[in-house]
């Protein structure tokens, strides 16, 4: 184990060279971080779980900061058919005017954000707070995607109300989250494709849900952090977007069958910070000794503006030893 520095994964965002080789993930699994927290796995239930185990969790796994949430703050949707894997359209509650009147909005100044205000982090260590989802993933799963899509033809103007609703508030979460000293990174966490483009067509991401992005990024730099997308999908077609528009410091979630993280740093990395992207398949299917080969080779070539870790995040799924393998790349 050693000690956290906030300074390292601070100078990857500023794509500078970290003092040491350093790692980022979005979030672990209940398992995992009830072993490396010596604590109960009933600890980590979601959706909503406290920040202090999580928090340490990451200190042992040899991070420099923790991914929490600010509050328990959520859009209620219906029922989904599985809890692990869903439709898209599974949970619709906003399929016309009508249910978009009588939908009742959670308020996010009526959750408790005492948690991370009053949490004193191990000390070199912060917090990096993420959203309950984002802005597109919230309004799909009250809307139900095929119903979206077909809201941008027959009434844009819902669409907008839509997406109004769900921002305005997401961004209320956030001021509210990070004015507390602990927090020392905003991340955004809004999956916006699928392998071959994204969910909606770049004329409309940019008509509907950038704007919200951008006031976002315009806080957290306000507030003097950083700020880091997570969101998964061939986003190629809107990478300018993400860059110079929206002006977010990293970009997170990477896949092979997309573009390998190998290639993404050298593409965008004089732009942007390049996080995580050893596939989540690689991790899963490959030997340890693979992966800790990938890893070292990743670390070669990202020494400015990268940090370690997986595509997407560690799932139950994933053998541990497949886990430490990559972590202990950068641990030695």
């Amino acid at each position: 184990m050693r000690k956290p520095d906030f300074n390292n994964i601070l100078k990857v965002l500023q794509r500078q060279t970290p003092d040491r080789p350093t790692l980022f993930e979005f979030f672990l699994n209940p398992p995992l971080y009830a072993f490396l927290a010596g604590c109960d796995p009933s600890e980590f239930s979601y959706p909503y779980v406290k920040p202090e185990p999580v928090m340490s969790a990451f200190a042992a796994a040899g991070y420099d900061y923790a991914t929490v949430h600010g509050s328990a703050f959520h859009f209620s949707t219906g029922q989904k058919d599985s809890e692990k894997t869903h439709s898209l359209n599974d949970g619709a509650v906003i399929t016309d005017r009508e249910s978009f009147e009588s939908y009742v909005w959670n308020d996010p100044d009526t959750f408790d954000y005492s948690a991370i205000k009053d949490i004193k982090p191990p000390q070199g260590m912060k917090l990096m707070v993420c959203g309950p989802t984002g802005i597109l993933e919230n309004v799909i799963a009250l809307c139900g995607y095929e119903n979206l899509c077909i809201m941008t033809y027959e009434d844009s103007q819902l669409v907008y109300d839509i997406f109004e609703q769900v921002g305005s508030r997401l961004l209320r979460y956030y001021e509210l989250s990070i004015k507390h000293k602990a927090v020392g990174i905003l991340m955004c966490n809004d999956d916006w494709g699928f392998n071959t483009q994204t969910m909606l067509s770049p004329i409309d991401m940019r008509k509907y849900v950038f704007p919200w992005h951008k006031k976002i990024v315009k806080l957290a730099h306000e507030t003097g952090i950083p700020a880091v997308l997570h969101s998964c999908g061939n986003l190629n077609e809107i990478m300018d977007d993400i860059i110079d528009d929206l002006k977010y410091d990293g970009k997170h979630s990477y896949e092979d069958n997309i573009i390998c993280v190998e290639d993404a740093y050298r593409k965008w990395n004089s732009r942007i910070a390049i996080l995580g992207g050893i596939d989540l398949n690689f991790v899963v299917s490959r030997t340890p000794e693979e992966i800790t080969e990938r890893s070292r080779l990743m670390l070669e070539l990202g020494k400015t503006g990268y940090a370690l870790g997986t595509g997407n995040s560690v799932p139950d799924y994933v053998p541990w030893e497949n886990y430490f393998a990559m972590t202990k790349t950068v641990l030695k």
